[in-house]
């Protein structure tokens, strides 16, 4: 049996989405179904997409306004539904941005293939 090969995946910057997710490694995305968090038009139901958007912040992790443990969009039913669907730790994909920047986050998440950071 042979391997599948997979092409590396290029990083972008504007693919880290306004909760901390990387666009850049999604399914959906790589498959031209959706525009990611950016371009989305239709995510209008996006509570942390509009804050973000409002305030001009590229992702929550430019946010100073409170700690994002107390905010209430960012914590929302659905995000935590999302959370535990897809096993995801956006706080901790929001503390890596801190740590690193942006644009390091994405290098490391499209080298890595991955979406998200994985709850523990």
């Amino acid at each position: 049996m042979t391997e599948k090969i997979q092409e590396p995946l290029t990083p972008d910057v504007k693919l880290v989405a306004k909760c901390g997710l990387y666009c850049g490694s999604c399914r959906s995305y790589l498959k031209g179904k959706c525009p990611g968090c950016a371009n989305n038009e239709k995510a209008s139901w996006c509570e942390v997409r509009k804050c973000n958007l409002e305030h001009q912040y590229n992702s929550c992790a430019d946010c100073t306004l409170m700690p994002l443990e107390e905010c209430k969009k960012y914590n929302a039913f659905i995000a935590k539904a999302f959370g535990f669907i897809f096993n995801s730790d956006r706080a901790a994909c929001i503390r890596r941005i801190r740590e690193i920047g942006p644009a390091s986050f994405a290098l490391e998440m499209a080298v890595n293939r991955q979406q998200t950071i994985r709850r523990r």
